[in-house]
């Protein structure tokens, strides 16, 4: 069976959003890389790994979130207090820290992801307010080995974005 993850960032207080894409995919595994702008226990956000973003004023947000999934170690943060809008540096060295090889995180608005060495960064994008494309972005993380590891994107409404889609091997 498949290890899946399920990545979302930035929904700026959408709540019927967050709530269909996580009925349309039900994983076990939901990453939210903050700026959700709800409360830490609102319903929306119940099953998600969560971290405050620089819009989120609850304090009970953690500031990271580092999680095993199967033979994975993923680093979830927002990205705002690693200055991700200059370059990824800080936070790679902050994922070497936590000795994890998935990095995801949010702030800039821009979907994508890269592999640099043993580390795969991934923004997901924005769900309310995308930057660099016109549509609203979610990823999903699937693999049955860790020498393929697929990254897709997905619009909110759950079509796939093939030119996003990223392949990586740890």
């Amino acid at each position: 069976m498949a290890a899946t993850v399920l990545v979302v960032s930035d929904s700026h207080g959408l709540t019927e959003e967050l709530a269909e894409i996580k009925e349309r995919h039900q994983l076990t595994y939901m990453i939210h890389c903050g700026d959700s702008e709800l409360d830490l226990d609102s319903p929306q956000l119940d099953g998600f790994y969560k971290v405050g973003g620089n819009c989120d004023f609850d304090p009970r947000f953690p500031e990271e979130q580092v999680l095993q999934v199967d033979n994975l170690t993923f680093l979830a943060v927002h990205g705002h207090l690693h200055n991700v809008k200059s370059n990824l540096m800080t936070l790679s060295y902050r994922a070497e820290e936590a000795d994890a090889q998935i990095i995801c995180f949010g702030h800039t608005h821009i979907a994508g992801a890269e592999q640099t060495g043993n580390q795969l960064f991934i923004n997901p994008g924005s769900i309310r307010l995308p930057r660099n494309r016109k549509e609203k972005t979610y990823a999903i993380l699937e693999w049955n080995d860790i020498k393929d590891v697929k990254v897709t994107f997905f619009t909110v409404d759950g079509t796939e974005l093939d030119e996003l889609s990223v392949r990586a091997s740890f």
